[in-house]
């Protein structure tokens, strides 16, 4: 039986269930309230330059996923590219994540891989035994004086808030190497689509089941004439806000262009806390297929999301905890609407997790309609 779906967002989770169920025979209207698809991960070429710009700050594809990458890959060459972070603190430049290289530069070593490891465990602080803050995981890992050049000042102006007020977790996802390996992602599959993310969508959506309307928002007028939503936008913002806010981290840009090469490298971050910027991205080093005389860069100011911001980064604590529960009582009353991606959720998730939850959408759906028993969920995966 064919059915009338309403995906909300013409990004990547709501594009890929699209895909999936258009390719099943079911009818499928896409509507954004941007003037372009690919949400976030929307590029397009400087005219000037020609350079490949990724409008809404740099899109990085990495994953341990087959299922992911082969996915990707139907829509795009998929360009072999390694994230070498470069991060300049109190006037020199180290490679990040921190290596054995970065460890030799910042002590005046010439340690070995075992001889980093005793002088990092040197450095520590033993007496920290469960670490609860973001502080305390990485002053127990790294040690006091690393934790100041590398995470202090960043973190403080990525999040706005004190490393000792964020969850130890947030400091888990960073590694430290005892080798000279400056790839900045462990992932099998790396790289950076030939013709652009926004190519890669166009591809996606290009079949006789999927329309999509742009400039359109989203309204509650739509919840009827459809047998399902599928709703990217602000969980928040579809209950009109009704308890207030949940808070995001937004990004500005300070966008510039320059003749020649900037910095030598696609990010380079800034760890001072009196820089006021986090880093700076430089866009044809995320195509180093291709050559380009003129350069455009970002440098990227992170603040407070606030009311007609784009919302990047939830802010997942305890205060925002509370607020976010109410909000997911009610949706888990919801039928017929299944909420998705980073904003549906309220979570942050790399684009390789944002397809494999949409692929999963996709199939739970799907699913649903060959047995009735299997009611489709609001949410299909845990998000409290």
């Amino acid at each position: 039986m064919q059915k009338n779906i309403l995906i909300v967002g013409a990004g990547f989770s709501g594009v890929v269930i699209a895909r999936k169920l258009a390719e099943c025979g079911h009818k499928i209207r896409i509507i954004d309230r941007r003037s372009h698809i690919a949400g976030n991960c929307y590029d397009a070429r400087d005219q000037e330059t020609n350079v490949m710009v990724h409008t809404y700050g740099p899109h990085i594809f990495h994953t341990d996923n087959k299922e992911v990458w082969d996915f990707v890959n139907q829509y795009s060459v998929m360009m072999p590219y390694i994230n070498r972070v470069k991060a300049t603190y109190k006037n020199r430049v180290f490679s990040l994540p921190i290596n054995l290289h970065t460890i030799n530069q910042f002590f005046n070593k010439t340690c070995s891989p075992d001889e980093a490891k005793a002088l990092i465990a040197s450095k520590g602080d033993s007496t920290i035994e469960t670490p609860l803050t973001f502080e305390q995981q990485a002053l127990k890992f790294v040690g006091k004086e690393l934790y100041e050049a590398f995470f202090k000042g960043y973190t403080l102006k990525q999040w706005g808030m004190q490393p000792s007020e964020l969850p130890a977790s947030i400091l888990k996802r960073l590694p430290v190497r005892f080798n000279y390996d400056d790839n900045y992602f462990n992932h099998k599959y790396q790289g950076m689509p030939q013709q652009g993310y926004t190519s890669m969508i166009e591809n996606m959506v290009e079949h006789p089941n999927i329309q999509v309307e742009l400039n359109v928002d989203f309204s509650d007028d739509d919840r009827g004439g459809y047998d399902h939503i599928f709703y990217s936008g602000p969980l928040d913002a579809f209950y009109h806000n009704k308890f207030g806010r949940l808070g995001y981290r937004t990004l500005d840009f300070d966008r510039f262009k320059y003749d020649g090469d900037y910095q030598g490298c696609a990010v380079m971050n800034y760890c001072d806390q009196d820089v006021p910027y986090t880093r700076i991205t430089e866009h044809k080093y995320f195509s180093p297929w291709e050559s380009h005389e003129k350069s455009v860069c970002y440098k990227e100011f992170s603040r407070n999301c606030e009311e007609g911001d784009i919302p990047y980064y939830p802010i997942r604590q305890m205060g925002e905890m509370t607020l976010l529960h109410k909000y997911l009582d009610l949706a888990e009353k919801e039928e017929s609407i299944t909420f998705i991606g980073r904003l549906g959720t309220y979570r942050y998730l790399d684009m390789d997790v944002t397809i494999a939850e949409a692929l999963n959408t996709a199939k739970i759906y799907l699913q649903s309609l060959s047995n009735q028993d299997n009611k489709m969920p609001v949410f299909t995966v845990n998000v409290r």
